[in-house]
């Protein structure tokens, strides 16, 4: 399954303070890391998508980095999932 997952930055922490952490730290089995992506935005600060067969790996990310971040996962498809998604329903007349 495909997730896409939303690092807000807590008040307190610097981006100094993150970036010391993530140099030693790695995503958990389980999660396969298709992209991460820093933002100069506070809210999400990290946008990271993640491939995994179940929630589970979400859990430890949470531990690691829950004093750091408001994290928020989401399961999502990409685009061409979606249309063919929609290119079904509509076939089969439930669109």
């Amino acid at each position: 399954m495909l997730f896409v997952t939303l690092l807000s930055t807590r008040p307190g922490n610097t981006f100094q303070e993150g970036v010391a952490r993530r140099l030693q730290w790695d995503y958990p089995e389980g999660a396969n890391v298709l992209a991460e992506y820093w933002l100069e935005t506070e809210s999400p600060r990290v946008v990271a998508v993640v491939e995994a067969e179940s929630m589970d790996p979400f859990g430890q990310i949470r531990m690691d980095w829950g004093d750091m971040f408001e994290i928020e996962v989401f399961p999502a498809m990409t685009a061409e999932q979606g249309l063919e998604m929609a290119r079904q329903a509509m076939s089969s007349g439930q669109g």
